[in-house]
């Protein structure tokens, strides 16, 4: 009986009360003809649903006990729809099909049964949310359906956080509005950002890298921008423009973007917005021939959802547009509901034209009327009502504040949120009070309707069928897809437009002539002539193109140059990235820094740095070639050097220092390998001890300084900026390199080599380095490894679509004959330059007359040294001679006093007397020492040890040698006392027998 009421009172008397707010809905009913007939309506209405308008604390004391209860069975619940609209009223028809079906599925008795109450909130936010109130005020609903938009729900939903009534809407899809941040707001319908994966992932699958998006300018058209933006930007496309349709355009603002739209380049274009607008968009772009070959259109489900509700001519418009939508997956309810809702439709609305298929909202629709019917068995019954405000502000009607607050809603909406089911339109599941969905259909408008040719679902992506495992490779992509036009073959995503300007390309001005890109400017007409190697590679790209592309030249100077020279490359990449030029054309090389800001093309030029050096004569099988460098005769001076500095060690240490005695063959030794120690690097703990030796061996490791400092600085020079920083980052000191512009530059500066003013060597890129030695082959080479660099490129702006083509072309062009006929033209013919055929010219090597100064300085201080070292031995030799006198006086007394000429007296070259004592050992039984005994000590017997022995005999014979310390200075004023003092020890050890001699 009550659902019976419902539908009659549901379009007969809210649905036409609340065209209006409530005081002005009331005088006109009482004004008119049919005043009486109203009132009439009214009054049994209000009679008829008497005790659902009280709370259900105030109706117990009112009736009796059973009508109690069956009041509390009954919930109300409103519909906020819009009844003038054909959607407004098929969703009426869907949510009351649902509440039948339901209970009819349901034991009689088993719960709670919804009154439902249709309110017409037309397309107006403020109407929405005034009928809100008066559903609320008049029947005291405890949940409300709707309202149709998302601007109209954004205004309810505030009401509902007020009141606690539940907020449930199948068609507000905008993403600004969101479950988490309102308790009592469920969406049962998927929002737009659900979508947007599968559509990014579409761009992604034909390689689009421009994109377009067309939407009308309301928070369900903006809504969903954010996050196409970020889905795109992840599949590595970007969007160049935005076209903004007003929300209730004119055909002349429609015509307006087209025309923009048809002057870019892009041609991908994804549209959202309302199926009306969308219509007369499709239509006028048909009539401007943008729905022809080379576009690409795709709608989202704002315009799938209802694409059965579009006439034939709008279809027509559409042949080769792609969309996506959520995907409804069949069952045996949805096969029968088309025809139930029709006849729903019928029995509500008899005076009308029948509407067209159910579309999603619809399901959508269903399943939400559905749900809250559940929920509501699951909550139980909703016994404690309403919480009224006080009475003293009963007076005025329409304050907000007089809206009762309900004590069952916490309980209603966890229970709605929770609710799980298998609904006509797919699994309702809430996730924090939004609708999940994770399947969509991606279809093709061909013909007069469409046609299904893939799927997307987050893990697998797109597939031909609707699968659910990842092995079913083969279901990879889609099924054949008919473009605009009438093409199966998809669309580049880009074309030069036809109304639009020539591509500007920038051309740096170099130094003329010059072969890699020479501009010469008409004095008589202003017109730029531009031509050169990388202008001729260009053009002959542009030719390889699959498609023409208009552009003209526009050379680059820098304004505060009076050479008119160009600015520096860097800048010109920073220009182009500001599309201030379309593109770069010229000798630019691939760097990592200017890669962050500009897409470069693939190199159409031999990557890399290497050095160039003079030749003269073939050096390829000699040994020798690291000597070229340097100037054979300095070498030989250099050797000079080395050597006469060892010997001059030699000299001044052999006497006092035994590191540089031995026989003459180690002397040698020790004097080669001092010096070409030297030579490497500075000895290690050399034990000299003359200060003579140690000024010889100071100067020694300056020459070698010098040398090693010649040696390197004769290779390194550079010719350009890029190559500077890149030499710099090898370590290569800045001071040593030099900067040019041209190969008559190189030429020259290698001619005059590094010591006069030149270099020795050029550091450039390979094609520079082809350019010169295209000219100067004969008396230069190539030498060295090759630094890999990027090489030259073609530069345009970031996410450029021109980037690929021209890639792909550049591959033409030097993979065939054409690269050989421009090197020709602008480098001559081949080249018979065989670096290995040469010797370096002598113009880098450093030569005799250029160091002959320090050599000079090197003599000189020699001189001052040997001077000295004369005075100083002149002197050692007079006392040497003292020393001498002395020993023989010593000598000649010994003979006299002992008779003993078995003594030979020898004056050593360290100034030691060695005294040889020439007999025959004593033997152990003869009272002699015994063979191991102990040398005497000290201190025994007030005998001092004698000093060291050698034995120098044989076996019969034994020499005794034994080492006394001469001092010069004694022997020179006579005092030999303590040399006589030794010898007479040493004589008397040999006598007692204690000087043994060494086993």
């Amino acid at each position: 009986m009550l659902v019976l009421c419902m539908y009659i009172r549901a379009p007969k008397v809210v649905g036409e009360v609340s065209y209006r707010p409530c005081k002005e809905r009331r005088k006109i009913m009482v004004v008119g003809g049919n005043i009486i007939i109203s009132l009439l309506v009214l009054l049994s209405s209000w009679l008829l649903f008497a005790g659902h308008d009280q709370p259900a604390g105030l109706l117990g004391r009112a009736q009796r006990p059973d009508a109690a209860a069956a009041a509390s069975s009954v919930v109300h619940v409103g519909a906020l729809l819009d009844l003038g609209s054909v959607g407004g009223r098929a969703s009426r028809a869907s949510i009351s099909l649902a509440l039948e079906d339901f209970y009819a599925s349901q034991p009689p008795g088993s719960g709670a049964t919804v009154a439902l109450h249709v309110a017409d909130c037309k397309d107006d936010e403020i109407t929405a949310a005034s009928t809100a109130i008066d559903l609320l005020k008049d029947f005291k609903v405890q949940a409300i359906i709707g309202p149709k938009t998302s601007m109209q729900a954004r205004f309810t939903i505030g009401i509902g956080n007020k009141t606690n009534v539940p907020i449930l809407s199948y068609s507000a899809t905008s993403p600004y509005l969101s479950a988490n941040q309102s308790k009592y707001f469920v969406r049962t319908a998927l929002d737009d950002a659900s979508q947007v994966p599968a559509i990014a992932s579409l761009i992604q699958y034909f390689n689009w890298r421009q994109v377009v998006l067309i939407y009308e300018d309301s928070d369900f058209g903006r809504g969903i921008v954010p996050y196409l933006v970020d889905a795109l930007q992840d599949a590595d496309a970007h969007i160049p423009y935005r076209s903004i349709i007003p929300s209730v355009p004119t055909d002349d603002q429609i015509k307006v973007e087209l025309n923009k739209l048809k002057t870019m380049q892009a041609r991908v274009f994804v549209v959202h917005m309302s199926p009306n607008i969308a219509a007369r968009l499709f239509v006028l772009a048909h009539d401007a021939e943008m729905l022809a070959y080379g576009y690409a259109w795709i709608i989202t489900d704002s315009v799938g959802n209802m694409f059965s509700t579009l006439d034939e001519n709008i279809i027509n418009s559409m042949q080769g547009v792609l969309g996506v939508r959520p995907y409804v997956p069949q069952s045996d309810k949805l096969l029968a509901f088309p025809a139930l809702f029709l006849s729903r439709y019928r029995q509500q609305n008899q005076a009308m034209p029948d509407p067209a298929s159910p579309n999603i909202f619809h399901l959508w629709a269903y399943d939400t009327a559905w749900a809250i019917a559940t929920a509501l068995r699951k909550a139980g019954p909703l016994t404690l009502g309403l919480k009224l405000p006080s009475l003293q502000n009963s007076n005025n009607s329409n304050d907000l504040s007089m809206l009762g607050v309900s004590q069952d809603g916490p309980g209603l909406i966890d229970s709605i949120r929770t609710t799980r089911f298998q609904g006509i339109s797919g699994e309702f599941i809430l996730v924090d009070g939004q609708r999940q969905g994770s399947v969509f259909e991606i279809f093709n408008v061909i013909g007069n309707s469409y046609q299904s040719i893939g799927f997307w679902t987050p893990n697998l992506g797109i597939t031909k069928k609707l699968i659910t495992s990842s092995d079913a490779s083969d279901n990879v992509g889609l099924n054949i897809v008919i473009w605009p036009g009438g093409s199966a073959q998809p669309p580049k995503g880009w074309e030069w437009p036809v109304a639009g300007k020539k591509m500007k390309i920038a051309v740096p001005v170099k130094p003329a002539p010059n072969p890699f890109v020479n501009v010469k400017k008409n004095l008589a007409t202003g017109k730029f002539y531009v031509t050169g190697y990388c202008i001729d590679i260009f053009e002959a790209v542009v030719q390889e193109m699959p498609y023409a592309v208009p552009y003209e030249y526009v050379p680059v100077v820098d304004p505060n140059i009076a050479t008119n020279l160009t600015i520096s490359y860097s800048e010109i990449c920073h220009q182009v990235s500001l599309k201030k030029y379309d593109a770069m054309v010229g000798d630019t090389t691939i760097i990592i820094n200017r890669s962050s800001y500009v897409d470069f093309t693939l190199p159409y030029t031999e990557s890399g740095v290497q050095m160039v050096v003079p030749l003269k004569e073939r050096w390829s099988t000699s040994l020798w070639v690291f000597l070229k460098p340097i100037e054979p005769i300095l070498w030989v001076a250099f050797l000079a050097v080395f050597v006469f500095t060892g010997f001059v060690i030699w000299l001044v240490e052999h006497k006092e220092n035994r590191d540089f005695g031995g026989s003459a063959g180690k002397q040698l030794v020790n004097i080669a390998y001092f010096s070409f120690q030297a030579l490497l690097a500075v000895p290690k703990d050399p034990k000299l001890k003359k200060w003579l030796s140690k000024f010889a061996l100071i100067n020694l490791v300056l020459l070698v300084w010098l040398l090693e400092k010649l040696y390197s600085a004769s290779l390194t020079s550079m010719g350009g900026s890029f190559v500077k920083d890149f030499l710099k980052s090898r370590k290569v000191e800045e001071h040593k390199l030099r900067n040019y512009r041209t190969t008559d530059q190189y030429a020259e500066a290698l001619m005059k080599g590094s010591w006069n003013g030149g270099v020795a060597a050029v550091f450039d890129e390979i094609p520079y380095l082809k350019l010169f030695m295209s000219k100067y082959c004969r008396n230069h080479s190539i030498v060295g490894r090759v630094y890999k660099t990027g090489g030259f490129g073609f530069v345009f702006p970031k996410g450029s679509p021109l980037v690929a083509d021209v890639s792909r072309a550049i591959l033409t062009v030097t993979e065939g004959d054409k690269i050989m006929d421009i090197e020709r033209k602008w480098f001559g013919g081949d080249l018979v330059c065989n670096s290995q055929a040469n010797a370096i010219e002598s113009a880098s090597v450093v030569t005799w007359s250029s160091l002959r100064g320090v050599f000079f300085i090197t003599i000189g201080l020699w001189a001052i040294v040997g001077i000295i070292y004369a005075a100083l031995w002149f002197r050692l030799r007079q006392e040497e001679e003292q020393v001498q006198e002395a020993v023989a006086e010593l000598a000649i007394e010994h003979v006299h006093v002992n008779g003993d000429d078995s003594i030979i007296w020898h004056i050593s070259r360290d100034s030691h007397l060695v005294i040889q004592l020439r007999g025959n050992p004593s033997p152990s039984g003869d009272g002699g020492p015994e063979e191991g005994a102990a040398r005497p000590e000290a201190g025994h017997d007030d005998v001092e040890p004698p000093p060291d022995v050698q034995n120098l005999g044989g076996p019969e014979e034994q020499v005794q040698a034994v080492e006394l310390p001469l001092l010069p200075a004694d022997a020179a004023s006579g005092n030999v006392a303590p040399l006589r003092t030794a010898i007479n020890e040493t004589e008397a050890a040999e006598n007692s027998g204690r000087l043994l001699l060494p086993k």
